[in-house]
């Protein structure tokens, strides 16, 4: 089983058609659906079609995978994994930074794949004064009970909110003032950027950092001086470093 494809024991998991029907109906946020593979009928279309709504990942898998899955044994060509917090809007976020006074700073997370990372990253946003995180619909972890427990409270006070495509969201937040700046070996060291005012701080995937289209819409690279023999940090603990230099410089002017 692929690493990626791991599902904890400490999910909400909805076994069953009619369950997952009535989750969705309900208005409970699902992150991923697993179906049986080749399985068509009345009620996976409606399942699928619900998902399809509310931009849930699904994922097509053979019987054994969804039997080894299953808490219940009954799950009937179909699992579901609940979110385990409610996801915030982006108003949201504005609205937090206006409660407070200060310049809106985002974090956005560019398909970031591993829960401990997603809530160590929320739980640094939370001490480094971001007024929220974002993430992908597709392709990214969502906001599991791993990441919960992960984020050691923080998925409580730190609004992370879900978005179809990140360089498009970019691209919003940009006509509302705000800059963006991505992390990458390559760019500028993060010393040397004005990293202060309206800013949202761009991280990218574990292995392929951020893609080519997220990276051509911010404003700036930043690169994090390193002197050690290996050449890259954990997403989580860059995140950290640039965001403490983000807090550093707004804590100068």
């Amino acid at each position: 089983m692929d690493d990626k494809e791991k599902v904890s024991v400490n999910e909400e998991r909805i076994e069953g058609r009619n369950a997952v029907i009535e989750a969705f109906r309900s208005g409970k946020t699902i992150d991923k659906i697993y179906i049986l593979d080749g399985c068509q009928d009345g009620p996976i279309s409606t399942i699928r079609r619900e998902a399809k709504k509310q931009g849930c990942l699904i994922k097509f898998v053979k019987r054994d995978r969804l039997d080894q899955m299953s808490e219940t044994g009954k799950h009937q060509g179909v699992i579901a994994i609940a979110a385990a917090y409610r996801y915030s809007d982006m108003e949201d976020i504005f609205s937090l930074a206006e409660l407070r006074e200060e310049d809106p700073f985002v974090i956005i997370l560019d398909n970031i794949e591993d829960p401990h990372n997603l809530g160590a990253i929320i739980r640094t946003a939370n001490l480094a004064g971001a007024h929220g995180v974002i993430i992908p619909r597709n392709r990214a972890v969502g906001l599991t009970a791993t990441v919960a427990k992960a984020s050691a409270g923080a998925l409580n006070y730190t609004p992370v909110v879900k978005v179809t495509n990140i360089a498009a969201t970019i691209s919003q937040l940009k006509d509302r003032g705000m800059w963006f700046v991505c992390a990458d070996m390559g760019g500028t060291r993060m010393y040397d950027l004005n990293l202060t005012g309206s800013i949202g701080l761009v991280i990218g995937n574990e292995g392929k950092g951020v893609s080519r289209l997220v990276k051509e819409n911010c404003d700036m690279v930043a690169s994090i001086p390193m002197k050690g023999d290996i050449d890259s940090l954990n997403a989580s603990v860059a995140t950290g470093v640039l965001a403490f230099e983000i807090v550093r410089q707004r804590g100068m002017k």
